[in-house]
């Protein structure tokens, strides 16, 4: 992942909230191309929407298989429309929303002393089940490494010691942005 400069966040954070507004005015996703380097680069990411402090839907993707900017318009759709623990985002809440992007780094094996909370966002698996919680989860929830471990674990599915026995634990950094009041207020639904 390139280091993503204040323009390219900018510009990322613009395309969510394009993504949303016109997908919730006509049930369809921008296609148009964007002409930034770091933005055509494959790359995973997660959106999050909140609604006040209030999480109101994140979906993102791991893997890097389609340039951030595609990325970033689908998962904002998806984190909007389809995370099964919220019902769907209303026109009439576009404006209370705040879009935040996390543009992630590749996985990579880490032993559990090498986790830096606040640095490092979690991917736990074993076998079918994986769990994956955002670098800023830990830092929000004051939780330190071990807690963090346990609760990627809980959030796979698995027992939340399972971390000590044979679960796969990978971690990744997170280039982390939202979008200022005043992008918020600048695209109302039509």
């Amino acid at each position: 992942m390139l280091p993503l400069t204040e323009n390219d966040q900018r510009n990322l954070v613009r395309l969510a909230r394009e993504a949303l507004v016109a997908y919730l005015n006509d049930g369809q996703i921008p296609r148009g191309e964007e002409s930034g380097e770091a933005l055509r680069q494959p790359c995973g990411a997660f959106v999050t929407l909140r609604k006040g402090k209030n999480l109101r839907g994140c979906i993102g993707v791991i893997e890097a298989v389609k340039p951030l900017y595609k990325v970033v318009r689908e998962c904002a759709v998806l984190a909007a429309v389809q995370d099964p623990r919220f019902s769907p985002v209303t026109q009439d809440e576009l404006p209370a929303l705040t879009v935040e992007i996390s543009a992630l780094s590749p996985l990579f094996d880490i032993s559990p002393e090498k986790i830096e909370v606040g640095r490092h966002g979690l991917l736990i698996s074993h076998g079918s089940q994986c769990g994956l919680l955002l670098p800023q989860v830990a830092t929000e929830w004051k939780w330190d490494s071990r807690r963090f471990l346990q609760e990627t674990c809980r959030k796979a599915g698995l027992p939340t010691d399972a971390w000590q026995h044979g679960a796969r634990i990978q971690a990744f950094t997170a280039q982390v942005f939202e979008e200022a009041h005043t992008a918020r207020t600048s695209h109302p639904a039509a």
